[in-house]
């Protein structure tokens, strides 16, 4: 179960700080659009990405979320992939976090086939 406070911060208007390892053992980190539900942290990418990829090969990831407002009060959850979700939930999953964050659906480009990672949290945290 994802902490209340956790969901609510990823759940505004927030960005996020997506931690994943590659292949090559050298974790990489992104900053991303973050959302959640009662149990998961999600992360909506096109598939093929970097951090796609690495989640397919390793799904140990590390969110972190920091408040907008106030960036010392943030919440990290460590934990692993436990699911993925395609097609036109995910595309309409990208279009609710663009009006989130930029008021606008999503731009789609010709070859974007969207994926939502659900990360599941062994650890959590929120400052």
């Amino acid at each position: 179960m994802l902490d209340h406070a956790i969901k609510a911060l990823a759940q505004a208007p927030n960005f996020a700080a997506l931690t994943v390892i590659p292949a090559s053992g050298h974790p990489m980190t992104h900053v991303m659009w973050v959302d959640a539900d009662d149990e998961h942290m999600l992360i909506n990418t096109d598939l093929g990405r970097a951090k796609a990829t690495a989640m397919d090969h390793d799904p140990r990831v590390t969110v972190a979320v920091w408040d907008a407002q106030n960036p010392y009060h943030y919440a990290e959850v460590r934990g692993h992939v436990v699911g993925t979700v395609t097609g036109d939930e995910a595309a309409a999953h990208i279009n609710a976090l663009a009006r989130k964050y930029t008021g606008a659906d999503y731009a789609f480009g010709p070859t974007d086939s969207r994926v939502i990672y659900q990360i599941r949290p062994d650890r959590q945290r929120i400052q």
